[in-house]
């Protein structure tokens, strides 16, 4: 993956962009009333109406072949599955719990990237997830009044580890915009099949207008806008760096969170030695790799 340093520069600022605006998705969930498949269900809806008359008003060909539309749209379902898991997390611990186990998003993309790639997993990479493993265990020790939230906030990373790989194979042959557009139809398909076999299109789904203005603001620019930011920067950025810089989801959102709802994101000293782990070695993780990569290289280099 070979690109000019201004362009891989002006995508390291678009993705820094999105995931602070990803972070404030976290806020915004613990803010609306409604249940995190509903919740989903109204933002998917939003989020691919928005982007539909963005394809209007450019005049952009929407038309894509049978196979590629199938891929997207049961991509579609993972991606539906992560948002669903990633809210229920919030609902069930907190902003800071749930972020902070989305991190593993970066140990399931260093496990699974080079399986489905077939390639060997690096030491570093395991010594990686290795680290971010004792993080986690230390969080499953101190909050362990959490557990369910811990849980699905893991399950909610191991998803957007698959459809991150996914995209990332994708963004090769179509725009980002394209993908964003199918993969948002199809989470919103298979939700609203979940919904209807559960009786969950109900009284329930009526909105005050408070949760109506929260769900655009998160429909619109955390989604639809976001979204199309995140997979268009793959085109020049690997999977397992995408995930790296996705990792300060955390950062951000634990901040915004503090700055929302003040003591009630107060976590034990056992979270934040947790997420100290996590966090160092994601950060420690692309130094050490250039450093080495550099040294590969001056092995290679014939001498003069």
């Amino acid at each position: 993956m070979s690109h000019s340093p201004s362009a891989l520069k002006r995508n390291l600022i678009v993705l820094h962009l999105t995931v602070f605006v990803w972070g404030f998705t976290g806020i915004l969930g613990a803010l609306i009333s409604i249940s995190a498949t509903q919740l989903v269900w109204y933002r998917v809806l939003i989020a691919f109406i928005s982007l539909y008359l963005y394809f209007k008003s450019t005049k952009t060909v929407l038309k894509i072949s049978l196979n590629a539309f199938l891929k997207l749209f049961f991509t579609g379902a993972i991606v539906g599955a992560h948002w669903i898991l990633f809210f229920q997390s919030i609902k069930s611990s907190t902003v800071s719990v749930t972020l902070v186990c989305l991190s593993s998003l970066t140990l399931f993309t260093a496990i699974l990237e080079p399986l489905l790639n077939r390639q060997k997993i690096s030491k570093l990479e395991i010594f990686t997830g290795l680290a971010i493993i004792s993080g986690i265990y230390l969080i499953f020790e101190f909050e362990s009044r959490f557990t369910l939230g811990i849980i699905l906030g893991l399950t909610s990373a191991l998803c957007a580890s698959i459809f991150s790989i996914i995209n990332s194979k994708q963004i090769k042959n179509r725009d980002a915009s394209i993908i964003s557009f199918y993969e948002l139809i199809g989470a919103w398909v298979w939700i609203s099949i979940f919904l209807f076999a559960t009786n969950g299109f109900n009284s329930q789904m009526k909105l005050n207008s408070i949760d109506l203005i929260y769900l655009v603001i998160l429909g619109t620019i955390c989604t639809s806008v976001a979204y199309v930011a995140g997979v268009s920067v793959m085109k020049y950025l690997s999977a397992f760096r995408v995930a790296l810089i996705t990792n300060l989801e955390p950062v951000y959102g634990i901040i915004l969170a503090f700055l929302f709802f003040g003591k009630r994101e107060q976590m034990t000293a056992g979270f934040y030695a947790g997420a100290a782990i996590i966090l160092s070695a994601i950060f420690i993780y692309p130094f050490i790799k250039n450093r080495l990569s550099r040294k590969r290289i001056s092995k290679t280099q014939p001498l003069v």
